[in-house]
């Protein structure tokens, strides 16, 4: 659960320092995206590791 928390924290802060970003220096709008995109989808890794590592543990 503490993985999720976390997860969604890191999303938001990432998400929300883009549009101040995009607001600052709109022709920068796709680049800041792509980099966003790349940053969810690594923080959004670890909540998905955690709950294979907590199957394994249980399975165990």
């Amino acid at each position: 659960m503490g993985a999720a928390i976390g997860g969604g924290i890191g999303d938001g802060i990432l998400i929300g320092h883009t549009v101040d970003s995009i607001a600052r220096q709109p022709e920068l709008q796709s680049r800041l995206q792509a980099t966003m995109f790349i940053g969810v989808g690594l923080i959004e890794a670890m909540p998905i590791i955690a709950i294979v590592i907590g199957f394994l543990v249980m399975n165990k």
